[in-house]
């Protein structure tokens, strides 16, 4: 059997219709007002071998976590030219190999083909070596939603990330443990989050987000020319990694300190 016949099979069996979320991402979508709604979707617009496979297609709670965590990290949306919808990309170094094979097992019923290594070449030699791991999803409407929420949008070009106004009510307990493991790093009992993409003002709202949801203190720094970082003192990294510790994963345990990363090889 295909890839593709497998992913329609699967998806026929366990879930052929959009599920209402949690109360949380329920309000965070307003439905009325989505790109559209997967069953009244113009058709005529995806690959007729796609379409069982898009009507099928559910963003589960935890698929919506772990993309909004990316979105927050590494991971990145695209439209294209002359594309309707967006796809997701997450994409790491190769020792984080476990970690994006994770992401994949999570969001497979959206992504077409396995993870695959991505290859670049010496300036100088021209030789090529393996840089990464990487995959990306099928386009659909309710991943061009978070793209709408997430980017500045000009036409077909996806432009700067923004933070939503209502981060409050999205970033949960899951998204966060994949934020920090994307960009988080762990050194002197603290957790330090790379947040280079993000304006001051969009800093402070983070900050806020955090704190009024899981009462974490963050601070921030300015790291030369390269933006800002969030980073919590060494008490407010103990309450932070015992709200997100059920979340990581193994290979990134030393994100928050509880492996050595020499151990791990990540």
């Amino acid at each position: 059997m295909s890839r593709l016949n497998q992913l329609i099979t699967e998806k026929a069996i366990s879930q052929v219709r959009v599920k209402k979320y949690t109360k949380d991402i329920k309000s965070w979508y307003n439905y009325g007002d989505m790109v559209n709604t997967v069953g009244s979707y113009q058709t005529r617009y995806w690959h007729k071998n796609l379409i069982p496979l898009k009507q099928a297609v559910v963003i589960t709670p935890l698929q919506h976590s772990i993309i909004i965590g990316s979105l927050l990290g590494d991971g990145t949306m695209r439209l294209g030219k002359g594309a309707r919808n967006a796809s997701f990309k997450t994409e790491q170094g190769l020792q984080q190999k476990t970690y994006v094979f994770w992401k994949y097992l999570h969001l497979k019923p959206l992504v077409l083909t396995e993870p695959k290594i991505s290859y670049r070449y010496q300036h100088d030699t021209k030789e090529k070596y393996e840089k990464s791991w990487w995959f990306r999803t099928i386009r659909h409407p309710l991943l061009t939603e978070i793209c709408y929420r997430f980017y500045k949008i000009n036409g077909h070009c996806v432009g700067k990330k923004i933070i939503p106004r209502d981060i409050h009510d999205i970033l949960t307990p899951m998204a966060l443990a994949v934020w920090i493991m994307d960009d988080g790093s762990y050194n002197g009992k603290k957790i330090d989050i790379s947040t280079y993409a993000f304006t001051l003002s969009e800093i402070h709202l983070l900050q806020k987000c955090i704190e009024k949801r899981y009462g974490v203190e963050m601070k921030y720094y300015r790291d030369r020319n390269k933006g800002y970082r969030l980073y919590c003192n060494q008490k407010e990294t103990a309450k932070l990694v015992n709200i997100i510790n059920p979340y990581v994963i193994d290979s990134m345990k030393y994100k928050i300190g509880l492996v050595n990363p020499v151990t791990t090889g990540s």
